[in-house]
């Protein structure tokens, strides 16, 4: 069993994947223009044909007195493609597990197609990407070598492999929203599977494609996440009445993800693992709270039956496309706007209440100011996108 998980977290096996895809490392052209060698780790910077770049995520100041790794000129990788249609079809399934991916499907879902579904896949999402994100910082395993594998991401490059949070989440969203609409929409199982399969298999298959994960990494995150799953399965319909619960509810899911973050595992140098961490639970409070509101106040019809209500999926059509896609559109500009104005007054009410210069863009990742000022913001966005954003369609008549 010991020489499987070796071998699985064996950066040659992520290697050879590539290969087999045709991604091939250019060939070696010695040191770089200043004489570094091939740096490893968060010193690295990947790209093609740009110049060298410090690496931003391991520099600068300090934050939560940890120590920082230093700026470093860092040695720029290039690449050869010899079958494109892998390579685009891995970088957009990357973009699946991404922030650009759950920007626009979560709330699309909320706004287009089924506020109950929207509900669960962001309770299940924070969970899975909370338990994902500590339990790298608590491993601490480090992501594939290079060389010999070909590392197309460089942002998140800082953070530690083990488990992929990409595949986690893709798991989680794909079979959550299977389970979820089994009962509620009629539909064949076999295609509800087979999409579900195909949509997780293709984003964990671009974790080894871009060289982020080890197989090891992969199938770990695949596990953890079906025993969530499985787990958390006889509580969801708990899940589905959070909205009616007391009053004391909104304090509860503040208070509880803010300690959580601000408690976050500490790391031997800065990484965005923990603003990203902040992100997802900030925006999971503000969307429970949203629903709260929503059923306090009663600003939204619900089904006087019990969840989950059978019916069958709409017919996509021109006119329904078209407002849908107003719909969004209206909705992402008022969250935009939100997010703008709030990170901004928090930062402002930070820095001054700390008495740190406006300027110092590296004070932004010290404790005490990067985790109110992420959690207070992307609540907002979160309370914003299921309470305001449908008042406006409303009062616009985009129903």
């Amino acid at each position: 069993m010991a020489e499987l998980l070796r071998n699985l977290q064996d950066s040659e096996l992520v290697a050879r994947f590539q290969r087999r895809c045709g991604l091939f490392p250019a060939p070696d052209e010695g040191p770089g223009a200043h004489g570094e060698r091939p740096a490893e780790g968060a010193a690295r910077a990947l790209g093609v044909g740009h110049r060298p770049a410090a690496n931003g995520k391991g520099g600068g100041g300090p934050a939560n007195g940890l120590r920082q790794v230093p700026a470093r000129q860092a040695y720029v990788e290039k690449y050869i493609v010899k079958n494109y249609f892998y390579y685009y079809l891995f970088r957009f399934s990357a973009a699946l597990g991404q922030e650009v991916f759950y920007i626009t499907f979560l709330p699309f879902t909320q706004w287009n197609i089924d506020p109950f579904l929207s509900r669960r896949l962001v309770i299940i999402w924070v969970l899975v990407m909370y338990i994902g994100q500590v339990a790298k910082d608590i491993l601490k395993w480090p992501r594939p070598s290079s060389p010999p594998v070909v590392i197309l991401e460089k942002r998140i490059i800082a953070e530690y492999g083990m488990p992929s949070t990409h595949a986690m989440a893709a798991t989680a969203i794909s079979f959550t929203l299977l389970i979820s609409t089994m009962d509620r929409y009629q539909y064949p199982f076999a295609l509800g599977l087979t999409m579900a399969v195909v949509f997780s298999a293709l984003v964990c298959l671009s974790r080894l494609y871009t060289g982020m994960h080890t197989v090891l990494d992969v199938l770990g995150g695949i596990l953890i996440t079906t025993v969530l799953i499985v787990v958390t399965f006889p509580a969801w319909t708990l899940l589905d009445r959070l909205d009616s619960a007391s009053p004391l509810f909104p304090v509860c899911v503040i208070v509880v993800p803010f300690l959580l973050c601000y408690n976050y595992p500490v790391s031997d140098y800065y990484s965005p693992t923990r603003a990203d961490t902040t992100t997802v639970m900030a925006a999971g409070a503000g969307v429970t709270i949203g629903f709260w509101i929503n059923h306090f106040f009663q600003l939204m019809a619900e089904p006087t039956g019990s969840l989950p209500v059978v019916q069958h999926i709409p017919q996509l059509t021109t006119a329904v496309l078209v407002l849908g896609l107003t719909k969004f559109a209206v909705g992402l500009m008022l969250i935009l706007l939100v997010r703008q104005l709030v990170q901004n007054l928090s930062l402002q009410v930070l820095y001054s209440w700390f008495k740190v210069v406006t300027r110092n863009k590296e004070a932004r990742r010290r404790l005490e100011i990067e985790v109110p000022y992420k959690f207070v913001t992307y609540t907002s966005v979160g309370i914003c996108a299921t309470t305001f954003v449908p008042m406006l369609h409303r009062f616009l008549g985009l129903l």
